[in-house]
């Protein structure tokens, strides 16, 4: 572990809370993130998608997908984890889980669902409409 990567947080409190939203709708996606991604991260091997690279900091700012059901995938986004890669100092920053809004928002209030998906408070009609629209295409 001498040799190991050390995970910090670029905003703990939020990224904690978008992260126990991910533990609480999409059980899953935070299985792989802490079973398998942390532990690769902490041992050097960056997963997922090379985003932008800086020499100047020496970084390199990387995107993951986690697995995600398909129609939420379409209504809300890919839940993603981004991180970002300090080699000299050997940390990854963990900076954000997206989609932001409706995780923070399934962490402040109990989230219903409409055909297997969640929908938010601030916007439902909308969010049923998309999941018809999307079943109606997929028959």
């Amino acid at each position: 572990m001498k040799n190991g990567y050390t995970l910090e947080y670029e905003n703990e409190v939020m990224f904690k809370k978008l992260e126990r939203s991910v533990k609480k709708y999409n059980m899953l996606a935070y299985k792989k993130l802490v079973f398998s991604i942390y532990p690769s991260l902490r041992d050097g091997n960056f997963q997922g998608e090379l985003i932008s690279v800086s020499r100047k900091n020496q970084t390199k700012t990387y995107q993951i997908k986690l697995p995600t059901a398909p129609l939420f995938s379409k209504v809300h986004g890919d839940i993603t984890l981004h991180y970002i890669v300090y080699e000299s100092d050997r940390m990854v920053l963990l900076t954000n889980i997206t989609p932001v809004a409706i995780l923070d928002e399934g962490h402040r209030a109990e989230l219903s669902t409409y055909k297997g998906v969640m929908i938010s408070k601030k916007d439902p009609s909308r969010d049923m409409f998309k999941i018809n629209l999307l079943n109606m295409i997929q028959r």
